[in-house]
């Protein structure tokens, strides 16, 4: 007979979820986390790992069944209520398969609301599988321990993003080899617009400035990658204020 190894520490398992999460609710895995909790985890009925579905906080909760088709958990404890998170959004040019996922995995963990690919004048031509940025960002969502997965949209051109902006929501635009100032810190809702590799085209940049609500910022003297930009950015937009240090 083959022993089971002991279980992880359940602050150590941590699985996003989109059904509802209250105390004594039952919620039905899929068979994917359900191989997941049971094969690469070894999980077994009575083990208890941590959910999250981005509205109702983070419950502990015990595996009731586990097999090939699925999994079922109940909700026990509310170990954390449901906080607000930052109002940010990342607006990133389209840019290579692999850069892409990794700065959808890292805007993740840096707090992101909203991820919004932007297809401009020099963008990569191909288009982004969005099943699998999702995928991503639940399981940067996941081992970060926020209580929120971004919400990330379908590409459409920059004109089209742009048209109709909220005056409510300030929009910081990295652009290389200006004299323009780094990012301000965000206060209230905020949006940074990353470029594509090579930069914004000179008509996109002309009309860019034209835009009322648009504030340029530079991130320093160095051409970054655009999916370094991104990282960049978002932390400057976050950094604490010197009031606060």
């Amino acid at each position: 007979m083959t022993s089971h190894s002991p279980s992880p520490d359940p602050g150590s398992i941590r699985i996003h979820v989109s059904a509802h999460l209250g105390d004594g609710v039952a919620t039905l895995l899929g068979a994917d986390q359900a191989r997941y909790l049971g094969t690469v985890m070894r999980q077994k009925p009575g083990d208890h790992l941590r959910v999250f579905n981005g509205r109702d906080g983070e419950w502990r909760a015990r595996i009731t069944e586990i097999g090939k088709r699925g999994a079922v958990l109940e909700a026990e404890t509310l170990l954390r209520a449901q906080d607000p998170e930052p109002d940010l959004w990342l607006l990133l040019s389209v840019i290579k398969r692999e850069a892409l996922e990794w700065a959808i995995e890292k805007a993740t963990e840096l707090g992101v609301s909203e991820i919004h690919p932007i297809i401009t004048a020099r963008s990569q031509p191909a288009r982004p599988n969005p099943e699998r940025l999702m995928a991503i960002a639940i399981e940067a969502a996941e081992q970060c321990e926020r209580l929120t997965v971004p919400v990330i949209h379908a590409p459409r051109p920059l004109a089209a993003a742009l048209a109709g902006w909220a005056a409510t929501r300030s929009l910081v635009a990295a652009i290389e080899r200006g004299n323009d100032a780094p990012p301000p810190i965000a206060q209230g809702p905020t949006a940074l617009l990353i470029g594509p590799e090579g930069g914004f085209d000179p008509r996109e940049l002309d009309a860019m400035r034209r835009l009322p609500f648009l504030v340029p910022a530079s991130l320093g003297s160095r051409i970054l990658r655009a999916e370094t930009a991104a990282l960049v950015g978002l932390a400057l937009l976050q950094r604490p204020r010197p009031d606060h240090a």
